[in-house]
């Protein structure tokens, strides 16, 4: 069997970790949770399940990710990102054990198909499923995309395959959690969106279909080429209208419902309004002026 290094992000993740861990028990030759600061119990957990637990302060997710990769003293063939409140499925833990070790050379990435659970139901429709991200790799060959929001894993060389196992994005918090969560997302990725017009900081290479799953390549295309330059009011409205009808996201019943207006049109007037706000406020500014003045009203450490 090839060895397997998991890499997992925590703040105060009791309520996830153990069940994570424990789903990777029989996969995982090491693994390494990266901490911000817990104080839920989040770290005794890990350890006591065998993780190495590192800790740096908190950037954003993309630092943090890259500060792991580089820190971790990952000595395994493989590495693989994984989210605290990420499930890997049993049918999948066994693929990874079956096929991992048969893979050709040329093969440096794994993609796999991420469902999302929401309110205790699969959201399956709305576009929402499958979700292909490239999370497993060489060893050496991935890094992540330093971006403020939807950063993805780029591979160096080489080509990507995708299993089927099942993989589950299932948060045990409340929608309360959520929203705040939304809130605070929309304001990162109203950063990235303003840094794309007016380059006030490094922005990452583009994403191609070479260095992650193509699905996400072409979203991210869509998104900054033609999404993005629509007036939000009506960009909005026309992205919840084709998840929720084109896309049959009302085929997810009640629980899809919510989700599919808060994460598909909630959230998505939510970015654009902010876009609004914080250009409205650098308006006139300089590039170092501009970045403090968001700096400021976001609270991000936009210069890190």
């Amino acid at each position: 069997m090839s060895q397997l290094a998991v890499v997992i992000l925590t703040h105060n993740e009791a309520k996830h970790i153990g069940r994570c861990l424990d789903a990777i028990s029989s996969i995982a030759t090491e693994v390494f949770v990266i901490d911000s600061g817990s104080t839920d119990g989040t770290i005794e957990i890990a350890e006591q399940r065998g993780a190495k637990v590192l800790s740096n302060r908190w950037v954003n997710y993309a630092a943090q990710f890259q500060w792991g990769l580089d820190n971790a003293p990952i000595t395994s063939d493989w590495v693989m990102r994984l989210d605290a409140d990420e499930i890997i499925e049993p049918d999948l833990v066994a693929e990874i054990a079956a096929k991992l070790p048969t893979l050709p050379a040329e093969v440096t990435g794994v993609n796999l198909k991420r469902k999302h659970i929401f309110m205790g139901r699969w959201v399956k429709h709305g576009g929402r499923y499958p979700l292909i991200l490239l999370r497993i790799w060489r060893r050496g060959i991935g890094r992540i995309e330093q971006r403020w929001m939807d950063e993805h894993m780029l591979l160096d060389h080489g080509r990507t395959v995708t299993f089927q196992g099942g993989f589950s994005d299932v948060n045990l918090n409340d929608l309360t959690f959520f929203t705040d969560k939304h809130n605070k997302y929309a304001t990162r990725e109203a950063v990235d969106v303003i840094n794309q017009k007016r380059h006030l900081f490094a922005r990452d290479v583009d994403l191609t279909s070479d260095q992650t799953s193509k699905k996400a390549a072409v979203t991210r295309l869509i998104k900054e080429r033609i999404y993005n330059r629509i007036p939000f009011q009506l960009s909005a409205l026309g992205y919840f209208l084709y998840r929720y009808i084109f896309q049959l996201g009302f085929l997810d019943g009640r629980e899809g419902a919510i989700y599919h207006v808060l994460q598909g049109f909630w959230y998505r007037y939510l970015v654009g309004a902010k876009i609004l706000e914080l250009e409205t406020a650098i308006d006139g500014l300089g590039k170092e002026e501009a970045l403090a003045e968001l700096t400021r009203l976001t609270g991000l450490r936009l210069n890190s």
